[in-house]
């Protein structure tokens, strides 16, 4: 098994030299997995704002440019601000997601397409349910949050569980409480198709909504004008 080491956060394969002193240097044969050390760090980002942002943008500088490219002019469809959640084992799961659409009126199906590298995802679809969460203007603690790979992402979030189990998170503009219906490989992303068992409104009775949406464009946050 190769040798890994954890500097400021980063796994990386360390040389004879990066031994500590005093531990054999034999030990890094029973290393642990790259896989198993980022699990314990927890603190990788889970989120879904850039189309290939868990993409490592190539050594090549053709193909680095490319990339790059790929990510900006993307980046220049603004759009509103979603979290997915679900329930695993009893205990709230969740993750920020751009990539959220609406795909069919009958039967009512929506999309919304997590990284291969999504912690959240895999336990979404064993549950076999999420709720998409459409976030107010006043919630990007909220977005940020949930982009985190913690155990914490719901420590201080108000929720009641949707139809499903999934919760609802408190003050969103509305819900769409779903069943994994179809789930598509694309390249480093899946497309995840849900059939929509109930939804509804946020804080208020009508369309009419009281506040602005989150929204998303060119790599940050923006307001409505």
């Amino acid at each position: 098994m190769d040798a890994a080491s954890v500097e400021n956060g980063a796994v990386t394969t360390p040389g004879t030299s990066d031994v500590p002193d005093g531990m054999n240097p034999n030990a890094r044969e029973t290393w642990p997995s790259d896989e198993l050390i980022k699990s314990w760090l927890g603190n990788e980002l889970d989120f879904e704002l850039r189309l290939g942002e868990h993409t490592p943008i190539p050594d090549d500088p053709e193909a680095a440019a490319r990339a790059r490219q790929f990510r900006d002019v993307l980046g220049l469809f603004c759009s509103g601000v979603t979290v997915i959640t679900s329930v695993s084992d009893g205990e709230p799961v969740g993750m920020t997601c751009q990539s959220f659409s609406s795909i069919s009126l009958e039967p009512p199906l929506v999309m919304f397409s997590p990284a291969k590298t999504s912690r959240a995802w895999p336990l979404m679809q064993r549950a076999g349910f999420f709720c998409v969460n459409i976030l107010s203007a006043d919630q990007s603690d909220i977005s940020n949050g949930m982009a985190t790979k913690g155990d914490e992402k719901f420590n201080g979030v108000t929720w009641t569980p949707a139809t499903t189990g999934a919760p609802v998170i408190e003050g969103v503009l509305g819900h769409i409480d779903c069943t994994v219906h179809q789930v598509i490989e694309a390249g480093d992303h899946y497309i995840v198709i849900g059939r929509v068992r109930d939804l509804s409104f946020g804080d208020r009775t009508d369309a009419e909504p009281k506040t602005d949406p989150l929204l998303f464009f060119g790599g940050k946050y923006t307001q409505p004008q």
